[in-house]
Formats: C-alpha cells, sequence, structure tokens
C-alpha cells in the first residue's frame, strides 16, 4: 500500500451498495484514503432510495454518477471490494479483496435499505481499521 491508501467497491449498477459504502468511507475517512466506486453494467442514475438512507445519516451522495467498471481503476486500487459483481470484477494479484454478501437496495424498501446502510458501516469501520490502525 501506498501512504494514501485506496479502495475501490465495485457492485453491478454502482448505483446502491458501493455508493453508500463509498460515501460511508468518505464520511469516516475524510481524505486520508482514495475513495472509488465502480460498477459492472453501471446504471443511469443513483438509486434514490439509497440517496434518501444516506441522507438521514448525515452523507450526501446525490453528486455521485454510476460509472463502469475499469481495469485502471482496479489496477490503481489497494484494496478492492465486490459487492455481487462475481466474474465481472477483475483479479490482479497482489490485491485485498474482500467480497461483501449485501442485499441489492434495488427495488427495496426504505427500511430493507436502511439496514443495508447500516450493515456497510458497520463493515467499512472495520476496514478502516485495518488499512489504518493507528486512527
Amino acid at each position: 500500500m501506498t501512504d494514501k491508501p485506496s479502495v475501490l467497491f465495485v457492485c453491478v449498477h454502482n448505483a446502491g451498495r458501493s455508493q453508500m459504502a463509498a460515501g460511508w468511507l468518505r464520511h469516516l475517512a475524510g481524505d486520508a484514503i482514495e475513495v472509488r466506486s465502480a460498477g459492472s453494467e453501471p446504471a443511469d442514475q443513483i438509486n434514490p432510495v439509497a440517496v434518501e438512507a444516506m441522507r438521514e445519516v448525515g452523507i450526501d451522495i446525490t453528486e455521485q454518477i454510476p460509472a463502469r467498471l475499469t481495469w485502471d481503476a482496479a489496477h490503481a486500487s489497494d484494496v478492492i471490494i465486490t459487492m455481487g459483481c462475481g466474474d465481472a470484477c477483475p483479479v490482479f494479484p497482489g490485491k485485498r479483496y474482500e467480497d461483501w454478501k449485501l442485499t441489492d437496495p434495488a427495488g427495496q424498501s426504505l427500511d430493507v435499505v436502511r439496514q443495508v446502510r447500516d450493515d456497510i458501516r458497520t463493515r467499512i469501520t472495520e476496514l478502516l481499521a485495518s488499512i489504518q490502525p493507528t486512527r
């Protein structure tokens, strides 16, 4: 890892799980970690229910735009967190990988998305502690 570690969150549409994870990491780590998110089949917009769930905890992800997963983004990341993208996620030797089994918020109620949001926050806190144990 470099002085400033980088984390890439990848899900299928880059509209819910990966965007919430990126929002949490930016919120909790500030500028100490470079945060990226992408999707294997990006949607046209962020899931509005995910936006609302994050807004409830004071995190604004409205300006984020779903992006396509690129080789360059994966290659430039120290840690790659996948969330249901399967074989579409590239594998690079020497990278740290985690696959988070999370409910896809697409089409889910706000109550379900809140649970996903809170699960992601717990995982982000653990991830942050493992990347920067002195924080």
